[in-house]
């Protein structure tokens, strides 16, 4: 996001808990390191700024409590602070998350809200926040994106592109004929700059955010596959196998995949974007096997040269644990 408004000649401050040490796009960028729940460095980064777009977040594997504290407490901080420095406009970016599973397709922006585990529950009580700050009059649309990747996007897709780049099948959770939706994080960032500047009339709404080209889950992947080109297959391995195996390594610490991403991935899980694509024009660029080839490609090119350090955000690498071993038999 930072990049892209520098190439709009926007003068750009970030906040982030890890360093911003992207040469690329680190010119122009007035960083502060630190934490969303950090009043005081709010107020410093905020002072003056016309939009704040809000996408920090704990993620799913974060303990339960820390979820809450970041994902609640801290967008309370975010828009408290923005509305008392007068900031015109806050983007908050949520996540279908909120969904939970849902039980038909594809889902509109008035399907039931319904989180799975703490970090589903927790962006669905965050954007409540962000629903009481409308009623105090700011502008504040909600995004809710899709699973996105692309360039700089590690977390969990460094553990599937580290299998795809040692030559691995991929086992995926069922038949692989459900249809699932991803979207790049480079149409992400035009529907975020669309939401940021269109008439607070039409912004100030919530929007679901996803590839409209999409297959199967298992073709997708196959792109991804026949793109590395080491001959190698998705492997379509039965629910009632996969599943109790994946929440017994959760339940143990044993594995970084969490519930709403396993039991999801073998499901139909889509999402309608026709009134992010009606109100505001926006239209996607990218499909989902663009997603996951992108991922791979910026992987193969970038990875090594930054040596990234394991962590828990999307920047860093995560423990693959004993997904690492089960990888020795694929």
């Amino acid at each position: 996001m930072c990049k892209w408004l520098g190439t709009q000649g926007k003068a750009v401050r970030g906040i982030d808990i890890a360093a911003f040490d992207y040469p690329d796009i680190s010119d122009g960028v007035a960083f502060f390191e630190g934490d969303v729940r950090d009043r005081q460095l709010l107020e410093e980064a905020m002072r003056g700024v016309d939009v704040v777009i809000h996408g920090a977040a704990a993620l799913p594997l974060w303990s339960k409590k820390e979820i809450f504290s970041v994902n609640v407490n801290g967008t309370k901080n975010v828009l408290q602070t923005a509305y008392d420095l007068a900031v015109e406009r806050v983007v908050f970016i949520s996540s279908t998350a909120v969904y939970g599973i849902p039980k038909e397709y594809p889902v509109d922006e008035k399907y039931p809200l319904k989180g799975v585990g703490p970090y589903g529950e927790n962006k669905i009580e965050a954007e409540k926040v962000c629903w009481e700050f409308r009623e105090r009059g700011m502008c504040v649309p909600i995004l809710r994106p899709k699973t996105f990747a692309g360039p700089m996007r590690l977390g969990v897709f460094q553990i599937l592109c580290d299998w795809v780049q040692d030559g691995k099948n991929i086992p995926i959770v069922g038949n692989g004929n459900n249809r699932y939706q991803l979207l790049h994080i480079d149409d992400l960032v035009e529907a975020i700059y669309l939401v940021a500047t269109a008439p607070r009339n039409k912004a100030n709404d919530t929007f679901n955010v996803g590839a409209t080209e999409f297959r199967t889950m298992k073709a997708d992947l196959q792109a991804l596959l026949d793109y590395a080109g080491f001959g190698k297959s998705v492997i379509p391995i039965p629910f009632w196998l996969v599943i109790p195996a994946l929440r017994a390594l959760e339940h143990l610490h044993l594995s970084p995949l969490y519930r709403w991403v396993y039991e999801t991935a073998g499901k139909d899980h889509y999402v309608s974007v026709d009134k992010l694509q009606r109100k505001l024009g926006w239209s996607p660029k990218k499909t989902t096997a663009d997603v996951w080839i992108d991922t791979y490609r910026w992987y193969l090119v970038e990875y090594e040269k930054r040596k990234v350090k394991i962590g828990r955000t999307h920047r860093a690498v995560w423990k693959q644990r004993f997904l690492g071993f089960i990888k020795l038999f694929f």
